[in-house]
């Protein structure tokens, strides 16, 4: 719910509170390290794909086709520049190969949920561009770059990446003989989903808060602020983005077979993350500290982590759901 945009377009001033260059560095890092690791999973998800059998050569086509169909549409429609759609390509092909299965279409994956982010977030970014250009808050025609893609989605796709399930398997990829497929599947799943929803939350929330919002607040102590403040929160965006993280959940449930109480944890985690953003942006955002694309990605990182954490600790080991 922080400040997302840096100025109207062709204005060079610069409204953050952090130093320009200081944020352009944690941006350049978080696109080398992140980036970096995204780049090398889709790597290997291409280099380990499976073509001997029909069925997993029909899904591999599937796989390539709508990642590389979906970064030419986010980069026709100028919502990204070319190489943050690139990095969506990448991340559309890992949240496919992790959440797909044989079972089902490749529909029912987390594909769903990735297309609902992207329409509701393109949808909230235009509404109301007048006043927010008027204001000097309008994204920039050419659409986001590397660093706001990463921040927003990368957590979603390295949840379901092999990489967690090693992690959080101890190291080894057997899960014979043990309870490992009873949670830590599902766990990676409501990661995933998590992410997704507090990626959209944020946005919507941001986006139709500075159009129409009028007057926001700080989530610190409510005292009225100007439009665009790190850490900047309105009545109407707060209850925009719960409800487009809300879609994003209840799709999810359906595409990612969720139990009912399982998408409610990914929902509830989203917004905790929503209002962990809007907590940063109050603090260390407004101290210069840290800039948009970190507070967005430590975001989404916490709404993962909740998700995680209340499924496995309360959930499954309560009632083995």
């Amino acid at each position: 719910m922080g400040e997302e945009m840096q100025g109207i377009e062709g204005d060079t001033g610069w409204r953050k509170a952090i130093p320009e260059a200081r944020d352009r560095l944690q941006s350049r890092v978080l696109v080398a390290v992140v980036g970096g690791i995204l780049a090398l999973e889709s790597l290997s998800a291409l280099w380990g794909m499976n073509w001997d059998y029909l069925s997993f050569r029909r899904l591999n086509v599937e796989f390539l086709t709508i990642s590389i169909v979906f970064a030419l549409i986010v980069l026709g429609l100028r919502a990204a520049t070319p190489a943050a759609a690139t990095i969506g390509g990448m991340i559309c092909l890992l949240v496919l190969r992790g959440t797909s299965s044989l079972d089902y279409s490749v529909v029912r994956s987390g594909l769903l949920p990735l297309l609902l982010l992207f329409v509701l977030t393109f949808l909230s970014t235009r509404a109301g561009r007048r006043i927010k250009a008027k204001a000097g808050l309008a994204e920039k025609r050419k659409g986001r770059n590397a660093a706001q893609v990463i921040a927003n989605l990368a957590v979603a796709a390295l949840s379901v990446d092999d990489f967690v399930f090693l992690l959080l398997n101890g190291g080894t990829a057997n899960i014979a003989g043990n309870y490992a497929h009873l949670w830590i599947i599902p766990v990676m799943k409501l990661m995933c989903l998590g992410a997704l929803v507090e990626a959209t939350a944020d946005t919507v929330s941001s986006e139709i808060g500075q159009a129409f919002g009028g007057r926001p607040r700080m989530l610190l102590g409510f005292r009225q602020i100007e439009p665009g403040t790190d850490g900047a929160v309105t009545l109407m965006g707060t209850a925009a983005g719960v409800l487009g993280g809300a879609i994003v959940a209840a799709a999810g449930m359906w595409g990612l077979g969720l139990s009912f109480i399982q998408a409610a944890i990914t929902f509830g985690a989203g917004v905790c993350g929503l209002f962990f953003d809007s907590l940063l942006g109050a603090t260390v955002e407004r101290k210069g500290w840290i800039g948009n694309d970190l507070v967005n990605f430590t975001s989404t990182l916490f709404a993962a982590a909740v998700a995680a954490l209340f499924y496995r600790m309360v959930v499954f080991t309560r009632w083995n759901l």
